[in-house]
């Protein structure tokens, strides 16, 4: 019997699936559906991402996207004026996809004209923002004809100078000299033709502040820092960095192309070894790197990579923004790592911290913070330049050095080290004043569009974007924004905030509220699908069931949780699968898949969690004695032929080779077809792939009717029950499924669940399997094509007959014609 099957048809990008609450009918939701879900409070992030998981807002539809050419002129063309722009305003692309954003076209206005405001002042005093964007050739240590020239911006400092070990750490020789905008400078002549300052030597910038004291910092831009190993807690020197040609590397492969969809793998290089220690690039190239490409992923992902004085942050404590983390290498081991993945044909991403800073002052950025006015200073002064829930600073993007900056330091990974793109951490903490703290956001557009925005914060995304995809137009741009802020990811010229992709954060806290709240039977089909599906029109997500995030300490992973202990004693393939690994293994392959499969426009994976890693992520510290054993990957639990970690890696492996081939995720067309509650089954087509999930924890279904677009004749693409991937093999892959045509054609309401065709499968409890239609040109597909045909004819007049004999009344249901989905209670907020 089916129950509750509902159509969930969308226009070519599309924003949410369309849900009906239990109790509605044919004849209560022409033209309109229930469009409700609890709002999620914010909570406060264990580690240094921003505010966690709330909704994305949905907005009110259109077919098409219109992006008016005039509103396109005013945001590129350096000559416009803000009259024009006010002029134009009203024809901002985001309104046409959006018309519930018109209410709030002062705010648009006012951000836009900032933004054109801030461009164009750029392009008056620094020739273009691309130009701008070099800062790293003025600032810090460069080399200029005949000596070295070190550039510092200290406005609040009463004198200045550079020490290091060139000079014994004595600067009264090398006094440094202030310009009118608050600059230090300082040529270094070459000593016999030789740099002054030898390569690999450590140096520090030195100047005393207003009330007297002189205080050794790092220099702002220094590109590469270390501090003593034979010392516990050391302080970090600054060190420069300048390689002769023989020790420089050169990379060796171009930029692979940006792939029509993300297959993210998410990795950290310092706990990537199988050993208890810090891993190093170049040992992640050469060992892990093969395994994500054998794995399918087209993407990496690195965290951690700008130099962070404590370890355990993650790396979301940044102290060093130039600088390459120092525990896994030098500046030059980092690009082998990139030209390694670039050779494999995978992109490689920049997990990218620029919505805060280390609150350290002796190796950090905020040591150059004296308590000089916010005008003279990286930051804000006060509380509004101080984060409470990370004990971190937080910038003052109005600022013009600032801007330049954190402008030059995307420009600096993009042409030193060959980053194809940036995951931008903690956007949700930047777009607003209170940072997403204690804030629920239920998707009322006030929450967005208010004085709680950081315009100033706003524009500078808006400039980093233009300038990332200026540069690199084929970079990838992801933002971590859990507020669902809109526009956030559609372009600058439209009115947008530029991002590429954000992150789906809401989908691994409901597989995470299901694994530890809900019994197996109580999972509503209709709930995780909203939550895989509730994403905002032509803004494309990235998918994940677990990041690191879900990893680290005081929280599992999702085999953590569906196994737990048994982990370590119930893997084993030479004795018999409990129950609870049974389930862990079924389940576990069903929450990823349906994840990658109906989450987003792309998908990602930590590291590790490919093949159910066993041990949550803890970084060595006080309390755990200091230990690297949970900070490190046990990649021999997936390469042990006899355990059955094997066989989740195999998975992950074939579920990525499904979207290589058949590249479903890039696909506009995303129709789910079925919810049934009753039978735990969710039936979806992404492109022109069939997915059957059943959920059920003591049913197999024979001759379960699924509907589809196109006619002809199926077959197994992809089956989690099959031997390779640890099930029992139930479903033939060799067995033919033809449709039947459904309902009088060209009336889609008199379909199977609103789908023209339809075959009957075989799904046994805690499986999915996809299905492919095969093209054949054969005479044999001929002559089944004349069979389709005279059944559709034999069948045409018989629908009602054969939809009642399987189904029990699903509901059925069209999409309104403008994509508009509508809430029948009008105070209600969207959500």
């Amino acid at each position: 019997m089916y129950s509750s099957c509902s159509v969930l048809s969308t226009p070519a990008l599309w924003s949410s699936s369309l849900i009906l609450s239990e109790d509605s009918s044919p004849a209560s939701i022409s033209g309109r559906c229930i469009r409700k879900q609890q709002s999620a409070l914010v909570v406060s992030s264990r580690k240094l991402l921003a505010s966690r998981r709330v909704i994305s807002p949905l907005s009110n539809t259109a077919q098409e996207k219109v992006c008016s050419p005039s509103v396109s002129a005013v945001l590129t063309n350096e000559h416009s004026t803000i009259a024009n722009m006010e002029e134009d305003v009203e024809n901002i692309g985001l309104f046409s996809l959006d018309p519930g954003l018109e209410a709030y076209k002062d705010h648009f206005r006012y951000r836009i004209k900032r933004y054109v405001d801030q461009k164009k002042l750029i392009e008056e005093n620094e020739t273009s923002l691309e130009e701008f964007a070099q800062g790293y050739l003025k600032f810090g240590f460069n080399r200029e004809e005949g000596g070295i020239v070190y550039r510092e911006w200290v406005p609040a400092a009463q004198e200045a100078e550079v020490i290091g070990d060139f000079n014994g750490w004595n600067g009264c020789g090398h006094k440094m000299q202030k310009n009118q905008f608050g600059v230090w400078s300082i040529r270094i002549p070459d000593i016999n033709g030789n740099p002054a300052i030898p390569h690999n030597s450590r140096v520090k910038f030195r100047f005393k502040h207003s009330n007297g004291v002189w205080v050794d910092r790092i220099p702002a831009w220094i590109k590469y820092a270390t501090q003593d190993p034979t010392r516990f807690a050391a302080p970090y020197d600054g060190v420069y960095w300048d390689p002769p040609p023989s020790e420089r590397y050169q990379f060796k492969h171009p930029r692979p192309p940006k792939p029509k969809a993300p297959r993210i793998y998410e990795a950290h290089v310092g706990m990537s070894s199988l050993e208890p220690r810090v891993n190093t690039y170049r040992e992640f190239a050469d060992d892990v790197l093969p395994r994500v490409r054998a794995n399918n992923y087209n993407t990496v992902q690195l965290m951690a990579v700008m130099e962070h004085s404590y370890y355990g942050s993650f790396g979301y404590h940044v102290t060093n923004f130039f600088a390459v983390s120092s525990r896994s290498g030098t500046p030059e081991d980092l690009k082998y790592l990139i030209d390694k993945a670039h050779s494999l044909g995978l992109q490689v991403l920049m997990d990218v911290v620029h919505s805060h800073a280390s609150n350290n002052i002796t190796d950090g950025l905020n040591g150059f913070d004296v308590g000089q006015s916010s005008q003279d200073s990286y930051f804000h002064t006060g509380d509004r330049g101080y984060h409470k829930l990370w004990d971190s600073r937080i910038f003052n993007y109005a600022n013009w050095e600032v801007l330049r900056f954190l402008l030059s330091n995307l420009r600096w990974w993009l042409d030193e080290f060959k980053f194809d793109g940036f995951r931008f951490d903690g956007v949700t903490s930047m777009l607003y004043h209170h940072h997403g703290i204690n804030m629920a956001f239920t998707g009322n557009y006030n929450e967005y569009f208010s004085e709680a925005t950081d315009v100033d914060a706003v524009v500078y995304l808006m400039l980093a974007n233009n300038l990332i995809h200026s540069i690199l137009p084929d970079a990838t741009v992801i933002a971590e924004d859990v507020s669902g802020m809109p526009g956030l990811g559609r372009p600058v010229p439209e009115g947008g905030i530029g991002f590429d992709y954000r992150l789906a954060m809401a989908i691994p806290d409901k597989w995470i509220d299901y694994l530890k709240n809900k019994k197996d039977e109580e999972w509503s089909m209709n709930e995780i699908t909203w939550s895989l599906t509730n994403r905002r029109y032509t803004e494309k997500c990235v998918a994940y069931a677990e990041s690191h995030d879900q990893a680290i300490v005081g929280d599992k992973t999702i085999a953590f949780l569906l196994m737990d202990k048994e982990m370590y004693s119930g893997m084993s393939c030479l004795t018999e699968a409990s129950p609870v690994i049974e389930r862990g293994i079924a389940l576990h392959k069903m929450i990823h898949f349906l994840t990658m499969a109906l989450g987003g426009e792309g998908y990602l994976n930590f590291m590790g969690n490919e093949f159910g890693h066993p041990d949550w992520i803890d970084f060595p510290r006080q309390g755990n004695g200091w230990s690297y054993d949970k900070c490190r990957r046990q990649w021999d639990l997936v390469d042990t032929d006899h355990l059955r970690f094997k066989f989740l890696n195999a998975f992950n492996k074939a579920m990525n080779l499904l979207d290589e081939k058949f590249e479903f995720l890039a696909s506009a067309k995303q129709v789910v077809s079925c919810m049934d509650e009753d039978n735990k089954v969710i039936v979806f087509e992404r492109g022109d792939l069939v997915f059957v999930f059943n959920f059920h924890s003591e049913n197999t279904y024979e001759g379960y009717k699924v509907g589809c677009d196109l006619p002809g004749k199926y077959r197994v693409a992809l089956d989690s029950d099959a031997w390779e991937f640890g099930g029992h093999g139930r479903v033939g892959h060799d067995v033919d499924h033809f449709t039947t045509p459904e309902g009088v054609p060209g009336v889609p309401e008199t379909n199977f669940n609103n789908r023209p065709n339809s075959f009957k499968v075989l799904s046994p409890l805690r499986t999915c399997v996809v299905y492919y239609r095969v093209e054949e040109d054969s005479q044999e597909s001929k002559n089944e094509a004349g069979a389709v045909k005279e059944a559709q004819q034999n069948n045409s007049s018989s629908h009602e007959e054969s939809r009642s004999a399987d189904a029990d009344e699903p509901i059925q249901m069209l999409v309104p014609e403008i994509g508009v989905v509508e809430d029948d209670n009008d105070d209600e907020p969207d959500e």
